[in-house]
């Protein structure tokens, strides 16, 4: 890997690392969000404040900083003989600095806002399938995890057909989901015992 390259991902990694859901709350002076409901720095745990405008505000910031860092690499990164594969590792980057930020002791959310950001940076059509799925499932199921769980799993299967078998973006979407999966793997024992939380149900904690 050259120095450029690796400047480039380090940079991804560093935007990742800034969690939203943390920022925006303290710039609100609300709770800290690692610290109520499931302890996830992520919007559907800001929600569970009761704010709407800060898990908002979280999401779009996670979202954001997602398809930022693929975007600079892959709109600058040519002028430094960097290509695809350079790319998807910016995407990769960008998603591990999220779940482990290096700003906030390496405890992150759990990268679905991320993901779909970095999914719209490799190719819009990606990201609104996977974006469907979640608002179908969560329409259905009201659930913001199985929804996140099911969209991801089918990420693989749409990057297939929509970005190709033989795309570096396909093996990285593989990647994407097997991480953003494993990261929920809390909620899945919780899905099992049917002690999950639906979207948008207040914690008294985060309230205070």
């Amino acid at each position: 890997m050259t120095t450029t390259a690796f400047a480039f991902i380090l940079g991804a990694y560093l935007i990742g690392s800034l969690s939203f859901a943390v920022i925006v709350t303290r710039l609100m002076g609300m709770a800290d969000p690692r610290t109520y409901g499931s302890k996830n720095p992520g919007a559907t745990n800001v929600l569970r404040s009761g704010k709407k405008l800060a898990a908002v505000l979280t999401l779009l910031g996670d979202g954001v900083k997602g398809w930022l860092a693929v975007f600079l690499v892959a709109s600058f990164g040519p002028a430094y003989g960097l290509g695809e594969q350079q790319v998807a590792m910016a995407g990769l980057a960008v998603l591990f600095g999220h779940m482990w930020p290096v700003f906030f002791g390496f405890k992150g959310g759990k990268g679905v806002a991320t993901a779909v950001g970095v999914l719209l940076a490799f190719s819009p059509w990606l990201a609104l399938a996977a974006l469907a799925t979640w608002l179908f499932m969560a329409f259905v199921v009201k659930i913001s995890s199985l929804s996140a769980i099911v969209a991801c799993v089918l990420v693989p299967v749409y990057a297939y057909f929509i970005v190709g078998p033989q795309s570096v973006y396909f093996g990285t979407c593989i990647i994407i989901a097997i991480l953003v999966v494993h990261r929920h793997k809390s909620n899945l024992v919780n899905l099992l015992t049917g002690t999950e939380d639906k979207i948008g149900k207040p914690d008294e904690q985060g309230k205070s």
